[in-house]
């Protein structure tokens, strides 16, 4: 594994690729091996991969499509075949756009793609992640009372899983006994994060059209009554109204929405759902 945001440009393509004897001052004698050669054979994750710079991302791209590598300060091409794992917590389109990441590399990355929703967008994961937070924390067994759930729910977790683990290791610390309570929460100035709205990413998101606006004050008033919002209740509920849509235009108008952020399409019986950036903009 390698985290690009905490390693300086000079020293990331020496990481990844390794460098001949001598190559530059401080180099080992010996020379070194690269994470690539290190790896070749098995996995390499590169995590913050939106952080690195044009020129190294010319060389990651050079290895990912030729499978082949050259030393800093060497000559010889090396055959390396390495299974690659990236992840960035930042819009590569975005960077893209704005001329910070190249496309060639985005799409030879992009073969398998998996989002991961922030923490308050799947608040049903709150208990298996603090049942298995204790398990790894405590060397005994620890109760959680039921309400302490239902008042975690309340949040908005903005620092995500972290913010999760730390909260649950401030409430092991403070407890009496086997069992966390609601006098072991934080007080609520702990959580200030959920108070600031993302104002970025909200004024990033306004630019809707009537259609895109309906669709989510529709999606907002149906969830009071509707357990599932699928795309034909949709369809059914629009009929009758200024913006009459049938289900493949709404799945179109719902790939747009998701992509901005506002909403997540589950499967099956999920249903299509607000994220917190949609509820905010409504």
């Amino acid at each position: 594994a390698v985290n690009f945001s905490a390693l300086p440009d000079k020293l990331i393509e020496s990481e990844l690729f390794g460098y001949e004897a001598g190559a530059f001052t401080g180099a080992k004698k010996e020379g070194k091996k690269g994470l690539f050669e290190q790896a070749d054979g098995g996995t390499i994750f590169l995590d913050e991969i939106g952080d690195i710079s044009i020129e190294v991302q010319a060389r990651l791209l050079r290895v990912l499509q030729e499978k082949e590598l050259m030393r800093i300060g060497g000559n010889k091409i090396k055959k390396v075949d390495v299974r690659v794992v990236a992840a960035t917590n930042k819009n590569l389109w975005k960077l893209i756009e704005q001329g910070k990441f190249r496309k060639d590399l985005y799409y030879r990355l992009k073969i398998g793609y998996l989002k991961l929703p922030p923490l308050r967008d799947r608040k049903e994961d709150l208990r298996e992640l603090m049942d298995y937070f204790i398990e790894v924390e405590s060397t005994q067994p620890i109760e959680i009372k039921e309400e302490v759930f239902n008042e975690l729910m309340k949040y908005e977790w903005y620092g995500n899983i972290r913010e999760l683990k730390n909260t649950l290791n401030y409430m092991l610390a403070v407890r009496e006994g086997k069992e966390i309570t609601l006098a072991d929460i934080p007080n609520r100035d702990f959580f200030k994060g959920e108070i600031v709205i993302e104002k970025d990413r909200l004024n990033e998101n306004l630019k809707l059209n009537e259609e895109e606006k309906f669709l989510l004050k529709l999606i907002d008033q149906l969830k009071e009554n509707h357990n599932v919002i699928g795309r034909r209740l949709l369809a059914e509920k629009s009929q009758n109204t200024s913006f009459p849509l049938t289900k493949y235009q709404i799945r179109n108008r719902l790939d747009k929405l998701e992509e901005k952020g506002l909403v997540n399409k589950g499967k099956g019986k999920k249903g299509t759902n607000l994220t917190t950036l949609g509820k905010q903009y409504i």
